[in-house]
């Protein structure tokens, strides 16, 4: 997906790795998250609201995905009441993750935030560019190079 473009399906990853990124006044593309193995990658001001997306979303390695549409969504989500369960859990669960990267980007160090993505999603630092991790991060390329030394002693 690219920036300008309606969203219209779910991508449901079941290989492979993809990044969101939105692009500063500055021109520099910023990554907004991670999309892994058994995750959904959607964009939801676009999805739900039919606006022009802002974000971009990248392969960042040969990915398998499965595509439901909007509109099939909707009929599952309508006719089978625990598919409407995992869909307002599912959103529930994304909506705290977002809050909570928000918060931790003003009240956590980088080298805290580094640590979080390291417990919490190794695969990301296995997978991903050093560049991508850093904007993911809120800092630059050098300083995330520090961390990582630092780190290892």
């Amino acid at each position: 997906m690219q920036e300008g473009q309606r969203a219209d399906a779910y991508y449901c990853l079941d290989a492979g790795m993809i990044r969101s990124f939105a692009t500063n006044p500055s021109g520099n593309a910023i990554t907004t998250g991670f999309t892994c193995p058994g995750q959904i990658a959607i964009e939801v001001a676009s999805l739900f609201l039919g606006l022009p997306t802002e974000e971009n979303m990248q392969a960042l390695t040969d990915c398998r995905v499965w595509k439901i549409s909007l509109e099939a969504f909707q009929v599952l989500f309508n006719e089978i009441p625990a598919f409407a369960t995992w869909g307002r859990d599912w959103m529930t669960q994304a909506l705290l993750t977002h809050k909570l990267r928000a918060l931790r980007m003003i009240t956590e160090t980088a080298p805290e935030r580094y640590l979080r993505l390291q417990e919490e999603q190794p695969e990301i630092l296995k997978v991903a560019p050093l560049k991508y991790i850093a904007s993911y991060l809120g800092i630059t390329d050098s300083s995330l190079s520090r961390i990582r030394k630092e780190i290892r002693g």
